[in-house]
């Protein structure tokens, strides 16, 4: 099993170098199609456009080859976590408080092993969200993984950041 948090670890400085945070590094695809994905955002406007995986894939590359973290051959995807992106840092819950998110948990809780509904936030390690039940209150270790739910709020909040790009999609049809 590949230790994508070593990785994370190897990688960070050099993602950091450029200018970006570090999103979220997974081995997706599976035996048939092993893929290292790579996910990073610009603090400024949270996602990257294709010059920065472009230059971040170029930066990284180098590294993993030279300390060769993964035993087998893979293909290493570098991308921008897109607007229904994952949830994998505290101040994530934080920075989207107020949009809605399904997160599954590790050990399931109350009888659940999903909660979806509005996050409220973060209080040290315990994440709150707002479900039609009530607020349920989740310990950050328990999540296994989450997400964004894609909402008209959602794309609302994110057009002003992606705007220059998407004037630039615009202008050059």
């Amino acid at each position: 099993m590949t230790d994508t948090a070593a990785i994370a670890t190897l990688i960070e400085p050099t993602v950091k170098e450029l200018g970006f945070e570090l999103v979220r590094v997974a081995m997706i695809g599976g035996t048939s199609d092993p893929t290292l994905q790579v996910m990073a955002e610009r603090p400024d406007t949270r996602q990257l456009v294709l010059a920065d995986c472009e230059a971040l894939s170029r930066a990284i590359d180098p590294i993993l080859e030279e300390a060769d973290p993964i035993e087998h051959a893979y293909r290493l995807e570098v991308s921008s976590p897109g607007i229904d992106r994952p949830l994998t840092r505290r101040a994530d819950y934080a920075d989207w408080a107020g949009h809605e998110a399904r997160v599954k948990l590790a050990e399931p809780q109350d009888g659940a092993k999903q909660i979806s509904g509005d996050i409220v936030g973060i209080d040290g390690d315990t994440v709150t969200i707002a479900t039609p039940k009530g607020e349920r209150a989740v310990q950050f270790t328990n999540i296994a993984s989450a997400k964004l739910l894609l909402t008209d709020k959602l794309i609302n909040a994110t057009a002003p950041l992606s705007s220059d790009g998407a004037d630039l999609i615009k202008t050059e049809g």
